[in-house]
């Protein structure tokens, strides 16, 4: 229950998480258990807090910290850490999300209003957001710029990229990456697309496994405030171990 895994369904309304063991339950109520060893048992890494505004904050979710739970539990989740850290008292909306795998900056709403001017943004493509990305292979030498402009799922998806580093040793690069689309997984299928794999995937790609997770960073979101007015950019130091 404290873990975020029963549910309690009354009458004709949404089911909704129980969390109080003192609950008063009526006739007709129908409690829900959910039960996954590795959802109860998973001890998640914690998400620090990059900026506190009035209407929103902005986290880093650490690699390996899921953005939201399921009906198995949501203790291991960016959202239960940012309700929790206020003590309740603000509540939490998600206005966009970033893999378990990866880590970087990710926006939290505090208000329903806040939650519809804030996805207005990012459903009209007017937020800025910025990735570090190191994969298998070369792209070019340092300061090439690129695009990969490959259909997902039916719909056009393109990722734009600037190469910072290359390691002919290894056989790494380093880029910088932008989306012009959010298409699911775009970054991750894109670049094992055109055989330069993000290293440590663990869903696309061959021969890119890396003991350090993931290589994929959100390090900066930008946007004009909607109460202020002001362009607006929050960013965190590259996680990258260095080439």
């Amino acid at each position: 229950m404290q873990k975020g895994a029963v549910w309690l369904t009354r009458g004709t309304r949404k089911p909704l998480r129980l969390r109080r063991a003192t609950a008063e339950l009526s006739a007709g109520d129908v409690l829900d258990f959910y039960y996954d060893s590795a959802v109860i048992d998973r001890v998640p890494p914690v998400a620090n807090l990059v900026a506190e505004q009035k209407r929103y904050s902005v986290w880093f979710k650490p690699a390996g910290l899921l953005v939201e739970g399921s009906r198995y539990g949501d203790h291991a989740t960016l959202a239960h850490q940012v309700d929790a850290h206020y003590g309740g008292r603000r509540e939490v909306f998600l206005v966009h999300r970033l893999d378990m795998e990866a880590a970087g900056v990710v926006l939290v709403a505090h208000s329903s209003g806040a939650t519809a001017k804030l996805s207005a943004l990012f459903r009209e493509r007017l937020v800025i957001k910025e990735y570090l990305v190191e994969v298998l292979g070369n792209l070019g030498t340092v300061g090439t710029t690129g695009s990969i402009e490959l259909a997902l799922d039916g719909k056009p998806a393109r990722t734009d990229y600037v190469v910072e580093v290359v390691d002919g040793e290894r056989g790494h690069s380093r880029l910088r990456v932008r989306m012009a689309t959010g298409r699911y997984h775009q970054i991750r299928q894109h670049f094992a697309a055109v055989g330069t794999p993000v290293l440590g995937d663990p869903k696309y790609g061959s021969g890119n496994a890396d003991p350090r997770g993931l290589q994929l960073q959100a390090v900066m979101i930008g946007l004009v405030d909607p109460w202020s007015g002001k362009a607006v950019q929050y960013s965190i130091p590259a996680l990258c171990e260095p080439l």
